[in-house]
């Protein structure tokens, strides 16, 4: 169980993430500085830097908060549930509580990818060239991988507790959190590339539910 004090900890490292964010979407990477954040998070240039040590490192804090709440949706999940529809579920839940689910049409959503989003609607296409200009950003890619490797080791424990195995000697567990991370990322860029007024959900349950089935080759592919 999460302590109060860490649960601060998280909410205060999310909320300068986000500000971080929704100015670099809003002005550009370099025209925006750390006494900006800190002045939109109403906090002092300080305790930015108390959390993070560059932008990048805080843009990459969003993607790791919410992979890290797939992790902890894994563990409320019932345990009598099989394990990839519980890994769905989890996606779900971490999706809709970063205000990425994009439930269909004319719905707002935040970006797909690495929790990078503002609120725009999918159909700004002029916001979704900025939120890619952010992704591409050559400082965020490290931020990013060391991300997706804390968020991968802890989905490996969560699903190491649920089966009863060992995240060190069994195999499993982490080949299962990279599974599911490869999942998630493949069916939110899907989402981003050809259906961003569409369902980022219906998307996922797709990948999950071939994942299910052993993944299967489609017809007519070899």
């Amino acid at each position: 169980m999460t302590g109060l004090r860490e649960r601060k900890k998280r909410e205060t490292r999310l909320a300068l993430s986000q500000a971080t964010i929704r100015l670099v979407i809003e002005r550009g990477w370099e025209q925006v500085s750390v006494e900006d954040i800190a002045a939109a998070a109403n906090v002092s240039e300080r305790t930015f830097r108390n959390y993070f040590a560059s932008k990048a490192e805080a843009v990459a804090a969003s993607h790791l908060e919410r992979a890290l709440v797939v992790a902890d949706e894994l563990r409320a999940q019932p345990a009598s549930e099989p394990l990839w529809p519980s890994v769905f579920a989890a996606a779900s839940k971490s999706l809709r509580a970063g205000g990425s689910e994009a439930a269909g049409p004319g719905r707002e959503s935040e970006s797909a990818s690495s929790g990078v989003g503002g609120g725009a609607s999918p159909r700004d296409e002029a916001y979704m060239a900025r939120v890619k200009l952010v992704l591409a950003h050559p400082s965020l890619h490290a931020e990013l991988l060391r991300a997706d490797d804390i968020a991968k080791e802890e989905l490996a424990a969560a699903i190491a507790e649920r089966l009863g195995l060992d995240v060190e000697r069994d195999l499993f567990p982490r080949l299962a959190a990279s599974v599911s991370a490869a999942a998630i990322a493949t069916a939110m860029r899907h989402w981003m590339v050809n259906d961003p007024t569409g369902s980022v959900i219906e998307v996922l349950e797709r990948a999950f539910t071939e994942i299910g089935r052993g993944l299967p080759v489609p017809e007519g592919e070899s």
